[in-house]
């Protein structure tokens, strides 16, 4: 007899997206299960017929977990409507997402699998896992500044005051800090909040992963001592 599993955990194994954003499109009517719309908590196997807008879905047996060092310029989404995408620019040879994005202006570390439910363990902001960044500034800043940015700083457009965290100075116009939140272009809002500007922004770990060497544009497999220690850092189950 066929292992039924949830839909949404179906395509998210199939590395399209994680299983809260296949929810997303399960509500929005985008997944068929054998030519029939999807529904909430629905159960599948692999004997089913699931696709996606146009696309079949296959889940992928083996997980392949990447650590790629993003460009700038490079924009964190797999529509192919967009020339600069992600998923393209890599090219792998199977299915992959990210874990976690990074704004077109961004660069740095990010974490590629078709693993959805490692994706959702990383991005439930609940969890409070770390990620830390080197920012550079247009304007000389103090330790005024970040002391600041370490005690949380109310951002208007999104109604939010960000958590504490770590930041420390590194010279007058280049800071390091460590988020366990993910809000959009929340670092830029930062910032900007308290009268800067970002003009370089690099991503250079991501709980025990880090970018290290890694050169920009390339990509490498995570160690199995890393991803071990990763598994045991945010508490995973596969």
């Amino acid at each position: 007899m066929e292992e039924l599993v949830r839909v949404n955990k179906y395509i998210a194994d199939a590395g399209i997206c994680s299983r809260r954003a296949a929810d997303k499109l399960i509500e929005e009517g985008k997944v068929l299960v054998n030519g029939v719309k999807a529904v909430s908590g629905q159960k599948v196997s692999k004997a089913d017929s699931v696709t996606v807008g146009d696309t079949v879905i296959k889940p992928s047996e083996a997980k392949v977990y990447l650590l790629f060092n993003k460009p700038v310029g490079i924009v964190c989404t797999a529509d192919k409507k967009e020339k600069n995408n992600i998923i393209d620019y890599i090219g792998y040879k199977s299915r992959i997402m990210y874990a976690g994005r990074l704004d077109k202006d961004s660069e740095g570390l990010m974490l590629m699998t078709n693993d959805g439910d490692l994706i959702d363990a990383l991005m439930r902001a609940k969890n409070a896992h770390e990620k830390e960044y080197i920012v550079n500034v247009k304007r000389p800043i103090d330790k005024n500044f970040i002391y600041e940015l370490r005690n949380g700083i109310y951002l208007e457009e999104l109604d939010v005051t960000t958590r504490k965290c770590k930041a420390s100075l590194i010279d007058q116009k280049t800071f390091r800090i460590t988020l366990t939140e993910g809000y959009n272009r929340q670092i830029r809002r930062m910032v900007e909040s308290l009268g800067n500007e970002v003009v370089g922004l690099k991503r250079v770990r991501i709980v025990n992963l880090l970018l290290g060497e890694l050169a920009t544009g390339k990509y490498r497999n995570v160690t199995r001592e890393e991803l071990k220690k990763l598994f045991l850092e945010i508490d995973y189950r596969k």
